[in-house]
């Protein structure tokens, strides 16, 4: 989405007569404080300087870590778990939720092929895989939902979602009709797609994959080349990756112009490519997570009355403005809202945030500290520094 910074320039804001609406809709500060326990924490701060404000929390997220649990916190659910496996086939546990009404579920891909979860053996690149995200799928289709919103990210695999569709009866074999291997190290080798056994729920349903990166499949900026060495990947694993992909996409197309295609789209290349096998064969849409997530939370009614707006995460900077939690909260803001980021470190001048339409940012540290101790007291911090920014609204408003 373009922005047009005069929307939320500072003189489209005006002097607060009333008790004001504040949503607090933040990111999780990574390792520091979850989306929910930011949000409260906002509140908290926020009803310090204004006692009699109506204060709402919207934890968000951008689709990513974290958006498990921000989707569970507004729709008051709580998280149901699975047995399945890791990436590398050995038996795991992994949540998921499913929304009041029973017709969403969203499933976050690392809970089954992240990287913490293979960190206590060396990393195998070629080995990875997706069935275990497939094993949490089928599990809610038994449960009837006509939606699956899937959060893809942190993934050790790199199979192009093989393995998610091969959990839920596909077929991919080799020349002589035998299962390929399991993992990006196969890929090359298979030589045709049997759908026939595929769960046809799988197709009925809408898939939505929430993507952060707009990397393709192959190439360059690709799935291996980019993200595959820090699943382990070396240059020559990288090489047998994008060459196993780039076949992947061959016998999903049915033509070289069109391989061509599958292999360029944008955001192809997120999570070790899962978004090629889910589009190509259960209609699966690829969509920014933040815009999934706004839709699914219901963020446009959420802000439509705000008189101040509370967001944050870990770090705001340049990349907090693309497609991010701040980037979609800010647009989705009246133009009369105050926006006001909350950051454990603020990378932003005050100019470059008045001209992405940010009112004001405020770090959480109080002074030098180590990240250790801001992670300890993080939502403490969170919340005397949305204390401290609704203290200044006050007393601007209470001058003019």
């Amino acid at each position: 989405m373009s922005y047009d910074a005069s929307t939320h320039s500072a003189s489209a804001h005006s002097s607060l007569t009333h008790a004001p609406r504040i949503v607090c809709a933040p990111d999780s500060f990574k390792g520091s404080a979850s989306a929910p326990g930011a949000a409260a924490a906002l509140a908290r701060g926020a009803r310090t300087a204004f006692p009699a404000a109506d204060v709402a929390e919207l934890p968000f997220a951008d689709g990513g870590e974290g958006t498990l649990d921000a989707l569970l916190a507004v729709w008051g659910t709580p998280p149901r778990t699975v047995d399945t496996v890791d990436a590398l086939g050995r038996a795991a546990s992994a949540a998921f939720g499913v929304s009041p009404d029973g017709r969403t579920a969203v499933i976050e891909a690392a809970q089954a092929n992240g990287l913490p979860q293979v960190s206590d053996v060396p990393l195998q690149p070629e080995r990875a895989d997706t069935f275990g995200v497939g094993l949490i799928a089928r599990a809610v289709l038994d449960l009837g939902v006509e939606e699956i919103l899937l959060c893809i990210g942190g993934s050790a695999s790199t199979d192009g979602g093989v393995g998610i569709a091969a959990a839920l009866g596909a077929r991919f074999t080799d020349a002589s009709g035998t299962d390929v291997a399991p993992g990006g190290g196969g890929l090359a080798a298979i030589a045709n797609v049997d759908t026939a056994d595929l769960d046809p729920r799988a197709r009925r349903v809408r898939w939505r994959i929430a993507v952060d990166v707009d990397n393709p499949l192959t190439g360059p900026r690709g799935a291996a080349a980019v993200f595959g060495p820090q699943k382990g990947a070396d240059a020559e694993s990288v090489t047998t990756l994008d060459a196993g992909l780039a076949h992947l996409a061959k016998v999903l197309t049915s033509s070289p112009g069109d391989a061509e295609a599958l292999a360029a789209t944008p955001g192809f290349g997120a999570a070790g490519g899962i978004p090629v096998v889910l589009t190509s064969l259960l209609g699966a849409e690829v969509v920014p997570g933040s815009t999934m997530v706004a839709e699914t939370v219901g963020l446009a009614s959420a802000l439509a009355e705000a008189d101040i707006v509370l967001t944050g995460e870990g770090s705001f900077d340049s990349q907090s403005l693309g497609g991010k939690v701040v980037a979609a909260v800010r647009d989705h803001a009246p133009a009369s809202a105050r926006v006001i980021v909350i950051a454990g470190r603020v990378g932003l001048s005050p100019a470059q945030c008045r001209e992405a339409g940010i009112t004001a940012a405020l770090s959480i540290a109080p002074g030098p500290a180590d990240l250790t101790t801001l992670s300890e007291r993080a939502e403490a911090l969170i919340e005397d520094a949305a204390a401290h920014a609704c203290a200044l609204v006050a007393a601007g408003s209470s001058t003019q």
